[in-house]
């Protein structure tokens, strides 16, 4: 199939960008009433709330694949997230076990600058540099094929909520980690557990070398340059104005932001984290959040008792995780209804079994 003809089969028909809102609802409600346990619509915070509604089970990445893993019943998994997410979620599941993607445009831009032959090149170059002295690890947003390099390499994956207890473990493996594919991440986490900073290379995959000014045999800490482009946006400026309008409001950011913004933040953390912190919050406390802006405005109306502000406030929602709205939701279910299964993510078998490995070491250790 050309690649036209591909893009033709995945468009969003006509009939569906004309239908209302009322009709796509109604759509939904009704494939999802008929399908019953059959379907299982797991759908990540940064959704829009046009889909977000219709969730059977909310929350971040690993969570929802786990949740998918774990519903035995559901034969039609439509995760409403991005292309790696689905991927984490067929790799979790049986082979009866079917995952769709609503759009397949909705990729993932952080994930998409840690391709696998950049990384098996940068590999061998790292090898000949250090010898056999670095655990790779990734963080869960990246792609099938890199969780199984690590997978294959003795390496785990890490979430934002327990990369500093999986950077650990990989420093009692071995004496140096390459951290993809989010510099961010790597470096806040590595920072809290006392790397230096200058101690920390950054490996450009473009360039294809190492960026490190002082002697290489001190790099303990290779982080692939790459970053998530909606919490990036987030800066020391931003930072600056809302401490001089709001004196006495806390800031609280994801740690994909970069270095300088969680250095100057008054917390920082996972998404879940941010979420419980608010929940936690005294009734009258004042919050400027450093993540994307579906959730911050789906916080903000779940906590009318708190003020609550972008730390950005001309952020624009994550542009890949908006390609899943309602009308791709609605034409993926009636594609599932009728027969016509299209927009399916597979990993093959031998690309599942080294992620899994990568994904277990990960879990055994949580």
């Amino acid at each position: 199939m050309s690649l036209l003809q591909s893009l033709q089969k995945n468009a969003l028909p006509e009939k569906y960008r004309e239908m209302s809102t009322m009709e796509l609802e109604e759509r939904v409600r009704k494939v999802k009433g008929k399908l019953g346990e059959k379907l299982f619509i797991p759908c990540h915070h940064y959704q829009k709330d046009e889909v977000f509604q219709f969730a059977d089970a909310t929350g971040d990445s690993l969570k929802l694949a786990q949740l998918s893993q774990d519903n035995r019943e559901a034969e039609y998994i439509v995760f409403c997230g991005v292309h790696f997410m689905a991927e984490t979620a067929d790799i979790l599941t049986t082979e009866q076990q079917k995952v769709f993607l609503p759009d397949m445009r909705a990729g993932c831009s952080m994930a998409d600058m840690a391709d696998i032959h950049q990384t098996e090149r940068a590999w061998e170059k790292l090898q000949e540099l250090f010898g056999d002295t670095i655990l790779p690890l990734t963080y869960v947003n990246s792609t099938a094929a890199i969780k199984a390099f690590v997978g294959a390499n003795g390496g785990a994956t890490v979430t934002s909520s327990n990369a500093e207890n999986m950077v650990q473990w990989a420093f009692g493996q071995k004496e140096r980690i390459l951290f993809l594919p989010d510099q961010h991440l790597g470096r806040n986490t590595a920072y809290n557990l006392g790397v230096r900073l200058d101690e920390m290379a950054i490996w450009d995959p473009i360039k294809n070398e190492l960026v490190f000014e002082g002697p290489i045999e001190t790099v303990k800490v290779i982080l692939w340059k790459g970053h998530c482009s909606v919490h990036e946006n987030f800066t020391v400026a931003n930072v600056n104005q809302v401490r001089q309008e709001y004196p006495e409001m806390k800031i609280i950011v994801h740690p994909e932001c970069s270095r300088e913004v969680v250095e100057l933040a008054d917390l920082a953390g996972s998404t879940n984290f941010i979420i419980q912190a608010i929940e936690k919050a005294e009734p009258g406390s004042s919050w400027a959040i450093g993540t994307e802006m579906n959730l911050v405005k789906r916080i903000i109306r779940q906590h009318p008792d708190k003020q609550i502000i972008s730390l950005n406030p001309h952020m624009c929602p994550c542009l890949t995780m908006n390609r899943i709205d309602l009308p791709h939701l609605a034409w993926c279910l009636d594609s599932i209804e009728q027969g016509e299964e299209r927009n399916i993510i597979r990993v093959d078998e031998k690309t599942s079994a080294f992620a899994t490995l990568a994904l277990e070491r990960m879990l055994e250790l949580s």
